[in-house]
C-alpha cells in the first residue's frame, strides 16, 4: 500500500512520532490508507486534487491548538479549512497537515444583545438558519454552502453589505488559536491589533475557531435575478441604479450565459445575459416600486423577485455551482465603471465560456464607505465596485481554455481598474499583488504577522509574510 502512494502523500514521520497526536485528538485523524481519505481530502474547487499526509478533523478547539503545535514542531505545511470554498485551492495541501474545522459548527444566538457567536467550520447557510428565526442576519455571501471564516477573514461582500457593512466591519470578537497553539479571544480592548488584522487580512494570522457578529434586523426580503440581453444601456442603467438606490436595496450585477430556468424563455437558455441579482430589505410597500425600477433598465427577458427569508436568497444558485466544479477568479476593485470598461464587459460576456461561469459585480458604497480604510485590514472603502471574473467549468479538459479566458480578461480590465483586489477573489497566482490589496495597511499587517506568526506557519493563503523571511 505504502509503495503506490502518490508519493507527495507519503508521511514521513513514524509510527511512533504521529501517535501523540492520534491519542491527543477527540476528532478524528485520517491518512492515506484510510477508506475517509478520498472524501475527507476533496474541496469545493475540483482544479486543486491535492493529497495531504494527515487530515485532522478538529472536534473542538483542543483538537486545533493540538494540531497547530503538532505541524509548527514537525515543520509540516499547515492548510486550515473551514468551509472548504477556497478556489485557490488553501484549504488542502499535498504532503502536509490539512486542519478541517468542519465538524466544528456550533451557533449561538443571543436576540437582546443582538449577536451570533457561531464556530469556523459553519457555513452561511447554517447561520442565516440560526439567525433567521429570530428575524435576524449578518452580511455573508450569495452561496449558502461558502464558510463563513474565509469569507469574513478576507472582507466579505454580500446583499446586505450596502446597509450593513461588510462581514468584517460586523464581526465583534474571535477566537483564535495562533501559530504558538496559543487560544487568544480577541475584543474591542483585549488584543485589539489582532482583531483588526482579522478584520480583512485573510488567514495569515491564526486558525479563528469562532466568530461573533453583529446582527441586524433582517426578515423577508424581495428577492431573486432579473435577466436582461447583454448591452451597454443595461449596465449603465445598473451603474445609475446604485448611485441612487437607497441602501436598502443589495443588488449585484451578473454577466452570464443564461441559465435553463422555468422563467427564462428557452430561445434564450445558454446566451448571454446580464443579470441583476435583488436584495431588498425595505418595506414591502415599496415592492411595486423596486419591481417597476428593475423593469427600466432594460428589456426584461425573465424574472423571479418575489418575498421569500433572507436564507432563500443565499441558495438561489447552489444547484448550478454544485461542489466539484474547476474554478479560476480574478478580482479588481474600481471607483468608477466607466463606459470603456463596460465596453470589455460586453466583449468578453459576449465570449462566456461556460454555463456556470458569471462575471460579478458587488457594490462597495453606503455603510462600507462609512468605515475608515485604517479601521479595519480591508483597504479599499473608496471603491464603488468590487469585480469577480470568475471562470468555472465542469470538465477538466476545458481549463486551459477558461484559465486564459479570464486573465485575459483581467488585463483587458487593468487600465480602468486599482492596483489591488478583493482577497476573496484572488487566485493563487496572484501573489505579487498581495501589498497593492492592503495599500495602506500592508505594513502594519505585517507588523502583526510577525509579533504572531514569525516563522509564517500560516502561509497557505494570500500571504503576508512576517518582517523576517519578507
Amino acid at each position: 500500500m505504502m509503495d503506490s502512494r502518490h508519493a507527495s502523500e507519503r508521511c514521513t514521520l513514524s509510527a511512533d512520532e504521529l501517535r501523540p497526536l492520534g491519542e491527543r485528538l477527540h476528532g478524528a485523524l485520517i491518512q492515506p490508507d484510510d477508506a475517509r481519505y478520498d472524501e475527507a481530502r476533496r474541496v469545493y474547487n475540483a482544479l486543486h486534487d491535492r493529497r495531504p499526509a494527515l487530515i485532522v478533523q478538529a472536534a473542538g478547539v483542543a483538537d486545533v491548538m493540538t494540531a497547530v503545535t503538532f505541524a509548527r514542531q514537525h515543520e509540516l505545511p499547515l492548510a486550515v479549512r473551514g468551509g472548504g470554498h477556497s478556489v485557490p485551492g488553501f484549504g488542502t495541501c499535498d504532503g502536509g497537515l490539512v486542519l478541517s474545522l468542519e465538524k466544528m459548527r456550533g451557533l449561538r444566538v443571543d436576540p437582546e444583545r443582538r449577536r451570533v457567536r457561531a464556530e469556523g467550520g459553519c457555513t452561511w447557510a447554517d447561520l442565516n438558519h440560526a439567525t433567521a428565526a429570530f428575524g435576524m442576519a449578518t452580511t455573508g455571501g450569495i452561496v449558502s454552502s461558502t464558510g463563513i471564516a474565509g469569507l469574513t477573514l478576507g472582507g466579505g461582500l454580500g446583499y446586505l453589505a450596502r446597509s450593513c457593512g461588510l462581514s468584517c466591519d460586523n464581526l465583534l470578537s474571535a477566537d483564535v488559536v495562533t501559530a504558538e497553539g496559543r487560544f487568544l479571544t480577541c475584543s474591542e480592548g483585549h488584543h485589539e491589533d489582532l482583531l483588526w488584522a482579522l478584520r480583512g487580512g485573510g488567514g495569515n494570522f491564526g486558525v479563528v475557531t469562532s466568530f461573533e457578529y453583529r446582527l441586524h434586523d433582517v426578515a423577508d426580503i424581495l428577492g431573486g435575478p432579473t435577466f436582461y440581453p447583454l448591452e451597454a444601456e443595461v449596465i449603465r442603467g445598473y451603474r445609475a441604479l446604485i448611485a441612487e438606490a437607497p441602501e436598502a436595496l443589495g443588488a449585484v450585477l451578473g454577466i452570464t450565459l443564461a441559465p435553463p430556468l422555468p422563467f427564462v424563455p428557452e430561445q434564450w437558455h445558454g446566451r448571454p445575459v446580464v443579470v441583476v441579482l435583488t436584495c431588498w430589505r425595505g418595506p414591502a410597500t415599496e415592492d411595486d416600486a423596486i419591481r417597476e425600477r428593475l423593469g427600466r433598465l432594460g428589456p426584461v427577458v425573465g424574472q423571479f423577485v418575489q418575498r421569500m427569508p433572507y436564507p432563500v436568497i443565499n441558495t438561489l444558485f447552489d444547484e448550478l455551482l454544485p461542489a466539484g466544479l474547476h474554478h479560476y477568479w480574478k478580482g479588481c476593485f474600481t471607483r468608477e465603471l466607466t463606459d470603456e470598461a463596460i465596453d470589455v464587459h460586453l466583449d468578453f460576456g459576449a465570449r462566456m465560456p461556460c454555463l456556470q461561469s458569471a462575471t460579478l459585480l458587488f457594490p462597495v458604497d453606503g455603510a462600507c464607505q462609512r468605515v475608515a480604510p485604517d479601521a479595519t485590514a480591508f483597504a479599499y472603502r473608496d471603491a464603488t465596485f468590487a469585480t469577480v471574473l470568475g471562470p468555472s467549468w465542469p470538465d477538466p479538459a476545458d481549463s486551459e481554455h477558461n484559465i486564459a479566458w479570464g486573465r485575459a480578461y483581467y488585463q483587458a480590465l487593468r487600465p480602468y481598474s486599482e492596483e489591488g483586489g478583493y482577497v476573496n477573489f484572488m487566485s493563487a497566482d496572484d501573489a505579487d499583488r498581495v501589498r497593492a490589496n492592503y495599500r495602506q495597511n500592508y505594513d502594519r499587517l505585517v507588523e502583526i504577522k510577525t509579533r504572531y506568526d514569525p516563522s509564517n506557519l500560516f502561509r497557505l493563503n494570500q500571504n503576508i509574510a512576517p518582517a523576517r523571511v519578507a
